[in-house]
C-alpha cells in the first residue's frame, strides 16, 4: 500500500509538536492514541501517523479540562467506554481480537454472534414469530416494540437465560425482515425471501458479518444507555433500531441513491464536481475511522464486482478526492446487483447490527453502572 510522507511523521517530528519525551511517545503508541508503522526506507526507524498527532495537538490546545474532553469524545474523539467487544485498529475491524474481514470469509452471523456474546457453544432452539402484515421496516418495529413492552427486564437473570433470550430477539427480528418464520442459517433465510441465488445468499452472508459490531457507534450507545437502566433486552435493540434508521446511521442509502441518480442525469464528473463545489459530502464514501478507506467494504468488494455505475462512480470519486467507498456504498451496489428493494441495505444492517447491539447490552448489564453524563451549560444564568 503507497503512504504519502504527508500522512507520516517521525518520531522527532512528533516529539517537537506534542513537547514529548520519547518513553512518552511509545507510551502513546502502545495504548492506541497514536498509529506507528515501519518506514519502508529505514528499517531502523519507524513513522507515525500525522493525523493522530493533529488530534493530540487540538486536545492539547483546548487544555484538559474535564468538559472539553468530554466534548471531543462524543464525535469519534477518545474512548469514553471501556469494552471487550470489538476495536477498529491499524486499519483493521476485530471481534474480540479477530479479524472481521477473515471471519467474514467462512463465518455465519450466528457464529459472530456467539463470539461477541462470548457464550461458547451455546445452543439457541428455533422460535415462531407472529409477524404482521406490512412493509418490511415496519413489520420491524412492530415485532420488536411488541416484546419490548412485555419482555422482562436483564435484572437479577441468568447468562444462560439472557443468551436464551438473546437469541429468539435476534431470530424475532430476522422474521420480521423476512416476513414470515423461519429456521436455519440467518443468511439463508433471508436469500430466500428475498429470492436471492447461491451466490447472492454468500453475499448477504459477507455482509452480515462485516456489519455485525462496529464499537461505539451512535446506534451502540443508545442500546448501551438503555442496558444500563436495567431495560429488558429487546428495548435496548428497539433503542439501537431507531437511532439506526436516522439518515447519518443506517438510514444512508437514500443519500447514495441520490448521488447515483445525479450522476445518471449529469454525467459521474459534472454530478461530483458540483457536490464539491458547493462542498457538500459524498454520501458513500471516507469514514473517519478508516483513513485508508473502510476495512468492512474492502472485504466485500473482494467477494464481488460492483456494478458499471457504481464501478465509475468510484473511479471517479477517487480521483478527484481520494476518498474509497465506504459501507453504505457498497451495500447500496451489492442490493442494485443482486436487483434488491433500496430498503434491503437498512434491513441486512439492522439484522447484522442486532447481534453487536446485544453484546453490549449484556456487556453493560454487567457493569451495573447508568449511564448518565451531565450536560455543560450554556444558556441564560438562572434568575
Amino acid at each position: 500500500m503507497y503512504f504519502s510522507m504527508t500522512d507520516w511523521l517521525t518520531a522527532q517530528q512528533v516529539m517537537q509538536r506534542l513537547g514529548l519525551k520519547p518513553q512518552t511517545l511509545y507510551a502513546y503508541v502502545s495504548r492506541g492514541l497514536i498509529e506507528a508503522r515501519g518506514d519502508a526506507g529505514d528499517s531502523r526507524r519507524r513513522l507515525y501517523r500525522a493525523e493522530d498527532v493533529a488530534r493530540l495537538e487540538h486536545r492539547k490546545a483546548r487544555g484538559r479540562k474535564p468538559a472539553a474532553i468530554a466534548e471531543d469524545a462524543i464525535a469519534f474523539g477518545e474512548p469514553i467506554l471501556a469494552s471487550g467487544i470489538a476495536t477498529i485498529q491499524r486499519g483493521k475491524l476485530w471481534y474480540r481480537g479477530q479479524d472481521a474481514e477473515k471471519l467474514a470469509e467462512t463465518a455465519k452471523l450466528e457464529d459472530v454472534a456467539r463470539l461477541l456474546w462470548d457464550c461458547g457453544s451455546q445452543r439457541f432452539p428455533p422460535l415462531f414469530t407472529i409477524v404482521p402484515e406490512a412493509p418490511a421496516r415496519q413489520r420491524m418495529f412492530a415485532v420488536i416494540a411488541a416484546r419490548a413492552a412485555s419482555d422482562p427486564a436483564m435484572a437479577g437473570r441468568t447468562k444462560k437465560a439472557l443468551y436464551l433470550e438473546a437469541a429468539s430477539v435476534i431470530d424475532s427480528l430476522v422474521d420480521a425482515i423476512a416476513g414470515r418464520p423461519g429456521q436455519g442459517p440467518i443468511h439463508h433465510r433471508l436469500a430466500l425471501a428475498w429470492g436471492c441465488d447461491e451466490r447472492g445468499a454468500d453475499l448477504i452472508r459477507r455482509a452480515l458479518v462485516l456489519l455485525a459490531d462496529h464499537e461505539l457507534n451512535a446506534s451502540t450507545f443508545a442500546v448501551r444507555v438503555a442496558a444500563s437502566t436495567r431495560a429488558s433486552l429487546a428495548a435496548c435493540i428497539l433503542a439501537g433500531l431507531a437511532t439506526l434508521s436516522g439518515p447519518l446511521h443506517g438510514g444512508m442509502t437514500p443519500r447514495v441513491l441520490g448521488l447515483m441518480r445525479e450522476i445518471a442525469s449529469e454525467g459521474v464528473e459534472m454530478a461530483v464536481s458540483a457536490r464539491l463545489a458547493t462542498g457538500m459530502p459524498l454520501p458513500g464514501f471516507g469514514h473517519p475511522l478508516y483513513p485508508d478507506g473502510d476495512a468492512r467494504a474492502r472485504a466485500l468488494l473482494t467477494a464481488f464486482s460492483l456494478p458499471p455505475a457504481y464501478e465509475e462512480t468510484r473511479r471517479a470519486v477517487t480521483a478527484l478526492t481520494g476518498e474509497e467507498p465506504n459501507i453504505d456504498f457498497v451495500l447500496t451496489a451489492i442490493a442494485s446487483e443482486l436487483g434488491l428493494a433500496p430498503d434491503v441495505s437498512f434491513q441486512i444492517f439492522a439484522a447484522a447490527r442486532c447481534a453487536g447491539w446485544i453484546a453490549h447490552a449484556l456487556e453493560q448489564g454487567e457493569t451495573g453502572r447508568l449511564i448518565r453524563p451531565r450536560a455543560r451549560y450554556v444558556g441564560p444564568e438562572p434568575a
